[in-house]
């Protein structure tokens, strides 16, 4: 009678939690590590990183490992090979593309000069997707970057993880490993034996403990590998979070209806699974071999998500928890032949905006399947360097400050006291105008105001509750960057 009232409970009540979902600052649980929490606190003022979704995949610019996901939303649909009718055909033709990877052109040290540039402080690569193909030299599979099929093994620079991490490094960014729990080609993921039926494991893990146990195991030598082989690791950003533990009475109510990660409301297909894969054990294991790791067990509610990832999307307000959006840069998250990338002043904006807000952002570059950047994506690097050369004290170390943005200013806090608006362009805009008004700050008496770029202060006014800037015909004419300008207050009240 518990389980069907409970089962009852969703079904009657789902609908209600569709419409009002649970909101992302009640989600939330706080890490205790003294070594993790002043991690945290750094990477939280680094505010821009650069994620790298690049696979075998990449070969037919699709959705990373989606296409083998028997489901049927739109990013699943099979659209390359000479099989896509045919699951099994297309599946096999999929995992035959280790045969053709041969990225040649790879040069991780032109990807990181140019993210250092840019502004960058750390990196996050896709050390495998949940097609189960590993681009480093694992020890458990060789479904991977440096095994035999894969003609791309015997260039001396085959350990494509290990390559990054090392450019990476040498240029000062902090390194992170994106890691999929699920393995769609490990037979204790997706046993042979059954069809797949969606996303999860294609058994049930209480039926067969001893086959759940060795993907268990897999699982955590595989993460061992990478915080043992691959020199200081920062973060560990793990995806797939419908592998977890799930609520005992939940999975046995039986219930097949509508729930979102955290199971109430919201629509996802797939079933619910137990699949505890064990995180608080493998991440005690990986914190004694790299101290202070920061993990990012994404979409799972617990201790282990140090902190939250906002996907293509940025939230309304700021948020009380470290939180990073993660965004494509142009295409998808994976190479996109031909990709259309943001302009400089839309993806300057979306820093800024990400950033008044008390966030990061992990901005999604995909190789193309030579090894190299699309010339967008460089140009876009290109304008972030250019503007953060002028701007970028405004940028690190700097907290969320209400109301966060009012009009066309944002406006941030800075550590040494004072704060930062930015004033942000329109399209039409190529200069400065010749006011600028703030209504919800005021500087203190005697507080400077100077243009990032300039050396002048400004001459300003208390307006109201607030103060209005005046800004000189040769400055306006003469802006010292485009799409967005910062005047620097000393004090405010």
């Amino acid at each position: 009678m518990k389980k069907f009232l409970f089962a009852f409970y969703l079904f009657a009540f789902g609908w209600q939690a569709t419409a009002q979902p649970i909101h992302e600052e009640e989600r939330y649980v706080p890490e205790t590590d003294p070594l993790v929490l002043e991690k945290i606190e750094e990477w939280q003022n680094f505010k821009f990183g650069l994620l790298m979704h690049w696979g075998a995949y990449s070969q037919w610019g699709i959705v990373e490992s989606w296409s083998l996901c028997p489901e049927d939303y739109g990013w699943c649909e099979r659209k390359k090979g000479e099989n896509p009718m045919d699951y099994y055909a297309y599946k096999k033709e999929y995992e035959n593309l280790i045969s053709t990877f041969n990225p040649s052109e790879f040069n991780p040290e032109e990807w990181a000069k140019a993210a250092k540039d840019a502004g960058m402080r750390y990196v996050v690569f896709t050390t495998k997707h949940h097609d189960g193909f590993c681009m480093f030299d694992t020890k458990f599979t060789d479904y991977k970057v440096t095994g035999p099929y894969c003609p791309f093994h015997s260039d001396q620079r085959s350990n494509i993880t290990q390559e990054i991490f090392k450019a990476f490094r040498s240029e000062g960014l902090w390194t992170g490993a994106y890691f999929s729990k699920p393995d769609w080609h490990h037979e204790n993921y997706w046993d042979p034996y059954f069809p797949p039926f969606d996303r999860n494991v294609n058994y049930d893990p209480k039926q067969y403990p001893e086959k759940w146990e060795k993907y268990v195991q897999f699982t955590h030598n595989q993460l061992l590998e990478l915080a043992t082989d691959y020199g200081k690791l920062d973060i560990l950003w793990l995806d797939g979070g419908w592998v977890k533990k799930r609520s005992e009475e939940m999975v046995q109510s039986g219930y097949q209806g509508k729930f979102d990660e955290a199971g109430v409301g919201g629509f996802i297909k797939h079933r619910m699974v137990d699949q505890d894969i064990r995180m608080d054990e493998i991440v005690s294991k990986l914190r004694k071999k790299q101290p202070g790791l920061i993990v990012v067990d994404r979409a799972v509610y617990g201790i282990n998500q140090n902190y939250l990832t906002p996907e293509n999307r940025v939230p309304e307000k700021a948020l009380p928890y470290p939180w990073e959006s993660c965004i494509i840069s142009g295409g998808g998250w994976a190479h996109t032949p031909n990709a259309t990338y943001m302009s400089g002043r839309e993806g300057i904006h979306l820093l800024i905006d990400i950033v008044a807000k008390g966030g990061n952002l992990l901005l999604n570059i995909a190789p193309t399947p030579q090894g190299t950047f699309q010339q967008g994506a460089y140009d876009l690097l290109k304008e972030y360097a250019d503007w953060m050369k002028v701007n970028s004290t405004a940028i690190y170390n700097s907290t969320a400050i209400a109301p966060y943005k009012e009009n066309s200013i944002a406006m941030v806090k800075n550590a040494e006291g004072g704060m930062s608006f930015f004033y942000l362009a329109k399209e039409t805009d190529d200069r400065l105008p010749d006011e600028v008004v703030i209504t919800s700050h005021q500087p203190a008496e005697n507080a400077t105001i100077n243009l990032l770029g300039m050396k002048d202060s400004l001459d300003w006014v208390k307006e109201g509750n607030g103060f209005k800037i005046f800004i000189p015909e040769k400055l306006r004419r003469n802006p010292p960057c485009k799409y967005a300008w910062t005047f620097r207050v000393s004090k405010v009240k």
